[in-house]
């Protein structure tokens, strides 16, 4: 039984804990003596870690994404949990309980799957929901699909967190179709379930969230187009101008080139679009930043690197929050077996430095 998640740690405590290791770099200090920067987590979040002494010898002793036992104190530094770890040993995998590590979703996968096949149920549009089916009853993408993480370190970061934002954007298509006349709901629904498709093979999920060679070269956008045209090619008929405005909404839908979009949204589903996907990628964001504070400070969040500020949090008890709506669902398939295996434009700006060593995280 585990005892404390990173989420439990608290200033000066002693700690004998098992937790998987996310980043493992090492540094030299200014006096010319190697020290380790760790990243560590489990399902509740991660902390930073150093190990200051004989740091030669205990590099040797682990890798990144195994599980170490470590003994260590937790400190506050510069307004941040860290912890200083004396010892560590390596654990088997077999050792370990998995589902302690990796952050789930808090909604129900079977149900999520469900609600998308509902969705798509909906399509009037018989070219779009038979390039829907076609993704969607792929037991091999469908099993990425429903597992995999929307991020690697800014929304969604967590498993089932794709199929979550996927269908929060949709719910959001829904919400604003009504609002303006003559836009294509079939084509913003396809693009809201399909714009980030290529995360299925960008990203790595099976144990710490990181980026495949793939989607580290090419990115999930292009991986996106790609599949895209290789389903299309494959149904006699499919009209080249769907599929060219389907293609166009995944290309634009970071919006801006400097946050990595090959094109602009040149049409109102691809700005809608954008837009929605934008919105629900920083209420995720700003929600995780808030949940992860241990001990708020008065009504002020701590400092978020990448958003680059600090947010209100209103903790009077009168405050009423409604629950999001989830959208009923009569037909629930079976689940498709899991395999082994942040955001567009943030506020104001990220840091020059942020953006340059994480630009795959904007999304």
């Amino acid at each position: 039984m585990r005892k404390v998640f990173v989420k439990d740690i608290k200033d000066r405590d002693q700690l004998r804990e098992v937790f998987l290791v996310k980043e493992k770099i090492t540094a030299m200090a200014k006096n010319g003596k190697p020290y380790m920067n760790l990243k560590l987590m489990d399902k509740s979040g991660d902390v930073d870690a150093k190990i200051w002494d004989n740091v030669d010898e205990i590099s040797g002793r682990f890798e990144k994404n195994d599980f170490l036992e470590l003994s260590a104190k937790a400190s506050v530094y510069l307004g941040k949990m860290q912890l200083v770890i004396s010892d560590l040993r390596k654990v088997p995998e077999e050792d370990v309980e998995l589902a302690d590590f990796l952050p789930q979703t808090e909604r129900n996968i079977k149900e999520m799957e469900g609600e998308l096949a509902a969705l798509i149920g909906t399509v009037a549009n018989d070219w779009l929901k038979k390039l829907l089916e076609c993704f969607f009853t792929d037991p091999d993408i469908m099993g990425l699909y429903r597992v995999a993480p929307a991020a690697k370190g800014m929304h969604h970061v967590y498993i089932g967190g794709l199929l979550e934002h996927s269908l929060a954007v949709c719910a959001l298509v829904d919400s604003v179709v009504p609002l303006y006349k003559g836009l294509n709901r079939d084509l913003l629904i396809a693009g809201a379930l399909l714009h980030d498709i290529g995360k299925v093979r960008e990203m790595k999920f099976f144990r710490s969230f990181d980026y495949s060679d793939e989607g580290k070269l090419i990115g999930h956008i292009t991986i996106g187009v790609e599949m895209i045209h290789e389903r299309v090619c494959k149904i006699d008929g499919f009209p080249p101008e769907l599929a060219m405005h389907l293609k166009h909404l995944i290309l634009s839908h970071h919006g801006q080139y400097e946050y990595g979009s090959p094109k602009r949204p040149k049409t109102l589903e691809a700005t809608i679009l954008n837009y929605l996907d934008d919105l629900d990628s920083k209420i995720n964001g700003i929600r995780t930043h808030i949940n992860k504070e241990n001990e708020l400070q008065g009504n002020w969040t701590s400092y978020h690197r990448l958003y680059d500020r600090y947010f209100y949090v209103d903790r009077s008890e009168e405050r009423v929050t409604a629950e999001p709506e989830i959208r009923e669902v009569t037909v629930v398939p079976e689940a498709m077996p899991a395999r082994k295996g942040f955001h567009n434009n943030p506020f104001d700006k990220l840091k020059e430095e942020t953006a340059k060593a994480e630009n795959l995280d904007l999304f």
